[in-house]
């Protein structure tokens, strides 16, 4: 589904001017409260929406991959809601809001698109809303591997899962660990299955 609507979304941006971009990691494409003139979609490379919790730690809102718009919850709105960095070298196309605002009220076909791809992005912000309702770290780890696939992270990913489901990595680490201990491997030294 994501696929077919980012193959929709592509085939209709060929019409809007767009400037390309590459960013390094660490970089912001924007922050909160910066004005919006841009809209940022991710050709390749991995971009985080952020925001910052009053107690320090970063809650990760969005995890914008290749064929990802950024912020389109702020397209409406004058000033971004978040902080958008590179986590991987991104190439993005950036499109003037204005420009992309004006073809969507003449081009149906791509309002269409457009509108079928904001419905599934809400799904997506209504799906990670509820693993942060949950109660423990187990449940929310549960529900992060029932909606990427079955897998547990790889342990390159574990801090970002962290802030995506919105615990310690120190909580996330000890969680991981405890499935590790219970799913012990008679083929694998240590016991342990790979990460």
């Amino acid at each position: 589904m994501i696929e077919i609507m980012s193959d929709q979304l592509e085939h209709q941006l060929p019409n809007l001017r767009a400037q390309k971009l590459v960013f390094t990691p660490g970089e912001y494409l924007f922050h909160l409260g910066d004005p919006v003139r841009l809209m940022y979609f991710v050709v390749t490379g991995m971009v985080h929406l952020t925001r910052t919790q009053s107690d320090g730690s970063m809650l990760v809102l969005h995890r914008a991959g290749a064929g990802s718009f950024l912020a389109e919850a702020s397209f409406c709105s004058e000033r971004y809601h978040c902080d958008a960095v590179v986590v991987e070298e991104t190439q993005a196309r950036a499109y003037v809001a204005a420009e992309f605002r004006a073809y969507l009220r003449t081009s149906p076909d791509f309002a269409d698109v457009w509108a079928r791809h904001l419905a599934h992005e809400l799904q997506i912000a209504r799906l990670h809303a509820e693993i942060l309702s949950l109660k423990t770290v187990a449940q929310r780890l549960d529900a992060w591997i029932g909606w990427r696939g079955g897998a547990l992270p790889r342990k390159g990913e574990w801090r970002t899962i962290a802030n995506e489901i919105g615990v310690s990595p120190e909580a996330l680490y000890r969680e991981i660990a405890r499935r590790h201990g219970s799913t012990k491997s008679k083929d694998r030294p240590g016991g342990l299955l790979p990460v």
